[in-house]
């Protein structure tokens, strides 16, 4: 499986495009905005975009898959259902951030933990990690031993969580009981910045040490 991170918005949010190297097709994680531009990288790739992704509904993550989901007629995966509110919220989210207007949308299918999700031919797991959102879920591909985990964790830090219904020591929780049992050399694609790795948080991030 290849992984191509797309930065998108003002939030400089990391789209994360994820493709089958045997069939060409691939999904969009978190496609926040900037639409023209993750389809011009797919146009690149000359990849086949078969689906969309969500961790979470912030609008930074959420905010350009209602639009990519009806123009290019595709269906969305995730986030898990705890993260209605955050979709329903999605124009109000615009509002407040003076950003494009986002369209709200129903996923066409809900994830939750133990879940799996299909790109092409590959296979990647879903884990429920709540916290920075009540509905935050991260996507595992174990043979490539990377995780994209949306606003969970970072290279030095955590998600916040002093939006509505984030949950500090839920969200620490999360990390220790989804994140860490995959493998200090499994590589992170955070949300924001930098990739990392499990080992190198679980050893030096100043908020799990």
């Amino acid at each position: 499986m290849q992984f191509t991170i797309i930065p998108v918005t003002s939030f400089e949010q990391n789209c994360t495009l994820v493709s089958c190297e045997k069939t060409g097709k691939a999904a969009a994680i978190d496609p926040g905005g900037d639409i023209e531009r993750i389809l011009a990288e797919v146009e690149k790739q000359d990849l086949i975009l078969e689906k969309i992704l969500i961790t979470h509904a912030h609008i930074d993550h959420a905010g350009g898959a209602g639009q990519l989901a009806r123009e290019q007629n595709l269906p969305i995966e995730g986030p898990h259902p705890d993260d209605k509110f955050w979709i329903d919220d999605l124009p109000q989210q615009s509002r407040m951030f003076g950003l494009p207007m986002a369209e709200q949308f129903e996923p066409s299918r809900w994830l939750g933990q133990g879940d799996t999700v299909t790109v092409g031919e590959e296979t990647l797991e879903v884990r429920h990690c709540p916290g920075h959102t009540p509905g935050h879920v991260v996507f595992f591909h174990p043979q490539s031993r990377v995780a994209i985990v949306g606003d969970v964790l970072f290279k030095g830090s955590i998600g916040r969580t002093d939006f509505p219904k984030g949950d500090h020591n839920l969200l620490i929780s999360s990390i220790h009981q989804q994140l860490f049992p995959m493998g200090d050399e499994v590589q992170v694609i955070s949300g924001h910045g930098p990739i990392t790795t499990i080992g190198e948080e679980r050893s030096t991030n100043p908020f799990l040490t």
